[in-house]
């Protein structure tokens, strides 16, 4: 329990939050991870198109935000079950093409949550999943699903995703920390989504973002990545293809 009093901020509040976000999430990140291209050419459509789904907890005794989180939506007649492999990318390249062409949205996608390092152990995790879906819900969005990043995998990053979202503990629930988070708030493993995220870039590029050598071609272990990246020294030509693995809260009874 909370030992401080909090309140919900959205991007209908403050015409910043997109700026404000940023000042909490810069140092959380390994640097690779802000060189999505299509990330970073979609960000602002979350402002943009969603205001309401993007939100921060404000710490109000010193008007500071603690934890912050962005989700999306778009028109989903499928199964989960058949949501494509690219995970992130595809949720932020496509949700915006939708929303531009008035398709009404039904699914509401988690796109990140980011609690300061100054109050992990809190139980804001819990707090922020919780909170975003209920302003999912608020806009008759039935259920989310969410690209995890398995925030433990980078520790074993030779390990098949497939075989590491398997892994369980003793009372049931994921080994991995945000994958447990997801589930203790009512969702289930649908599938890796094994191209969520990819980052090219140049050798010279990758040797600063991950700073690595890099002085031959093949697979090179990078600190936060998830696995391998793979580096062709003669097309000086860096790539990362991120798992992530889709999960799926359905609507929470009324």
């Amino acid at each position: 329990m909370l030992d401080f009093e909090t309140r919900i901020v959205t991007g209908l509040d403050r015409d910043d939050m997109c700026e404000a976000i940023d000042q909490i999430v810069g140092p959380e990140w390994p640097e690779f991870m802000y060189h999505d291209v299509v990330s970073n050419n979609n960000w602002t459509e979350l402002y943009n198109c969603w205001p309401g789904l993007q939100f921060a907890l404000e710490r109000t005794d010193r008007n500071e935000f603690v934890a912050i989180g962005n989700s999306l939506a778009f028109p989903w007649s499928e199964s989960v079950e058949d949501l494509p492999k690219r995970g992130w990318d595809w949720a932020l390249g496509e949700a915006p093409k939708f929303h531009k062409q008035g398709l009404k949205p039904n699914m509401q996608c988690a796109i990140q949550i980011v609690v300061s390092s100054a109050y992990r152990g809190t139980g804001l995790s819990h707090i922020m999943v919780k909170t975003m879906k209920q302003l999912g819900a608020r806009q008759g969005l039935s259920g989310m699903v969410a690209p995890v990043r398995p925030s433990a995998k980078w520790r074993w990053p030779l390990v098949p995703v497939d075989e590491y979202i398997t892994w369980m503990r003793d009372d049931g629930l994921p080994y991995d920390p945000w994958m447990r988070v997801h589930a203790r708030a009512g969702a289930r493993i649908v599938k890796p989504c094994h191209e969520a995220m990819y980052i090219p870039g140049t050798v010279s590029e990758w040797r600063e973002w991950a700073k690595l050598r890099l002085e031959q071609s093949g697979k090179h272990i990078a600190v936060g990545a998830l696995c391998p990246i793979e580096a062709d020294l003669e097309n000086d030509l860096v790539t990362y293809t991120e798992p992530n693995v889709w999960m799926y809260h359905p609507p929470d009874p009324d």
